[in-house]
């Protein structure tokens, strides 16, 4: 029995000398600018709204809607977390995700197994090298009891590394499935804000409809009175028509809006009904920060290095195949040929050992795994560089729209105000007899166009911000990765 603790020192021995065969993981470096290119002084003068941020800055962590001042929106986004089903979807990779670290781990662990048999056997006289002594024709009977233990001793580091590597994809699903939930919420809001835009070019269609049967009621009494020709009234009823056209088609579009919400949040369209509300908001200030900051506020940027970090791992374990196994087995139970004698003493058997298993010759088995591995460490590397790269084109897409946009919405604002008055103009000389109903019709169109685009920019402002704070992050940072 003096054995055994020889052979468990050298065990210890083994595992305390073991090495981690592979690469050490350094996070790959990828392109930076000092600041972004769109975050320009001049864009902060403009309007005093914007300012660079400060490193004191409270960031708009968790519900970053909420910087929109809207208590609908406030009311409906946290129903996507709820009830999203692509969420879902990600929040069960993760779990699987998580499941596999558990079992990775547990071979850092002994396997214990038993398997008991209790039988009889019967030796044939006809078998080569019988033992005459042998009772011939008769059979005995074999209790067996064992419980048997096989260890892997992880010397080159091949388990741990598979630890780990299952711990980094984890953490790489909790970053998609945060990358899900802020997809998900940016498209509500944006969807929330196309529907309100809608509602705000619906109600001006309304109103011009309105403005427009008066008008032609107006112009068919001139024609009426002989004051007028026929030639007024079929423009004024024209104008009428399709002004009825575009308000039921906006109605299409509304209603297509509402639906995608309903379905974002996990709900039959039929069930769901938003109410209406025109748009009438500006966009929030949204201070950009730094190109730096955004490695840690971009859940997708931080789920992409997590997998580098993998690849890294893979590579070791690729390696650790080039090494021997080693094993530790052992058995421990006991056997005899009937109960009466199972646990006695005499019967007790055990065996330990370790065991060494070499790979002397696979045709390049596991070179070609290895290069495999270090393959996809660089396709990992590359990807995670471009979806920085991407990143930081979507913040200075954004950027520059929101300022292009500025500058839009408050020439628009002019050219409107200027179409409304134009309008007015050609409709008095028109009902003084100095002009034709042609004009009236000119300056109709141009009045209504202006109005449209008026709430067309303030829409796509508002998208716009809603789409800068998605690239941003949302509020997300790497710290809250799970540490598992």
């Amino acid at each position: 029995m003096k054995v055994i603790p020889a052979v468990a020192a050298s065990i210890g021995a083994l595992m305390l000398s073991g090495c981690m065969v592979g690469p050490k993981y350094v996070k790959p470096a990828v392109p930076l600018s000092p600041a972004f290119k769109e975050a320009t002084p001049d864009m902060y003068k403009e309007s005093t709204d914007w300012h660079i941020a400060q490193p004191a800055d409270t960031a708009q962590r968790g519900e970053w809607w909420r910087i929109f001042g809207d208590e609908q929106l406030n009311g409906l986004e946290p129903l996507v977390a709820a009830n999203n089903q692509n969420l879902k979807v990600a929040d069960a990779r993760f779990r699987e995700a998580r499941a596999l670290i558990r079992f990775n781990h547990a071979s850092l662990y002994p396997t214990v197994t038993a398997e008991p048999f209790a039988g009889g056997l019967r030796e044939s006289a006809n078998r080569p090298y019988f033992s005459t002594s042998s009772p011939q024709g008769k059979g005995v009977g074999d209790i067996l009891l064992p419980v048997d233990m096989n260890y892997e001793i992880d010397v080159w580091g091949r388990v741990r590394r598979t630890v780990s590597a299952a711990r980094e994809e984890a953490q790489a699903s909790a970053g998609d499935r945060q990358t899900v939930m802020l997809s998900l919420q940016a498209e509500l809001a944006v969807d929330y804000f196309e529907a309100r835009s809608a509602d705000a070019q619906e109600k001006l269609l309304n109103d011009t409809v309105k403005s427009y049967e008066e008008a032609y009621r107006i112009t068919n009494n001139r024609f009426e009175g002989g004051v007028s020709p026929k030639s007024d009234v079929d423009q004024a009823l024209t104008q009428l028509e399709a002004a009825r056209v575009q308000a039921r088609d906006i109605t299409l579009q509304r209603a297509q809006f509402e639906h995608a919400i309903a379905v974002l949040l996990g709900q039959p369209p039929a069930t769901f009904t938003l109410a209406t509300a025109p748009l009438a908001a500006r966009p929030p200030a949204i201070p950009p920060g730094l190109p730096s900051e955004l490695l840690e506020r971009r859940p997708d940027i931080a789920a992409a290095e997590r997998r580098v970090a993998e690849a890294n791992d893979r590579i070791g374990i690729a390696r650790a195949a080039f090494y021997p196994t080693i094993s530790l087995n052992g058995s421990v139970g006991v056997e005899a040929t009937s109960f009466g004698n199972l646990f006695n003493p005499a019967s007790l058997v055990w065996a330990l050992g370790p065991t060494l298993s070499q790979t002397i010759f696979d045709a390049g088995r596991r070179a070609a795994v290895s290069e495999q591995a270090n393959a996809s460490f660089d396709e990992t590397v590359a990807t995670y560089r471009q979806t920085t790269l991407t990143a930081f084109q979507q913040v200075e897409d954004n950027l520059v729209a929101l300022r292009v946009l500025q500058q839009e919405a408050d020439h628009q604002h002019q050219a409107t105000a200027a179409a409304e008055s134009a309008e007015q103009i050609f409709n008095n000389r028109y009902v003084g007899g100095l002009d034709t109903y042609l004009q009236v019709v000119t300056a109709q169109t141009t009045a209504l166009s202006n109005e449209r685009n008026d709430i067309d920019i303030m829409r796509r402002q508002m998208d716009a911000s809603v789409l800068l704070i998605k690239a941003l992050g949302g509020g997300w940072n790497v710290s809250d990765l799970p540490k598992l």
